[in-house]
């Protein structure tokens, strides 16, 4: 798979995701994808990911090698993993689904407690 074909793959798969928006070059992300108001990851240039976790989580996920510490803001939770080829789009969906579900999760209870 060529690497536009390789994004537009992962892309698609974020955004099948539940309740998933994107907004292209959000500040310095090209792509940002968010749940409700918050941004839970975000891809610079062709597959460099930066996924938001819960603390335990990335402490978990950095033990194991899943993915690496993010460059500038890891003490808010985020990591980086780079989706080169077909073989990463699984691994980095596996972390993408884990932020997805935390987010997802935290909207429904403010949903909830609004009501």
């Amino acid at each position: 798979m060529k690497s536009e074909e390789l994004h537009q793959e992962l892309r698609q798969r974020i955004l099948n995701l539940s309740g998933v928006t994107e907004r292209q070059n959000a500040g310095i992300h090209e792509d940002a994808f968010f749940i409700g108001r918050t941004m839970f990851m975000h891809v610079h240039g062709r597959g460099h990911c930066d996924i938001r976790l819960p603390k335990s989580d990335q402490e978990r996920v950095l033990a194991e090698g899943k993915a690496r510490p993010h460059r500038w803001a890891p003490q808010t939770g985020y990591v980086t993993l780079t989706v080169d080829d077909e073989a990463d789009l699984d691994p980095a969906m596996d972390l993408i689904r884990m932020s997805h579900h935390h987010f997802a999760g935290k909207q429904s209870i403010l949903r909830t407690e609004h009501q």
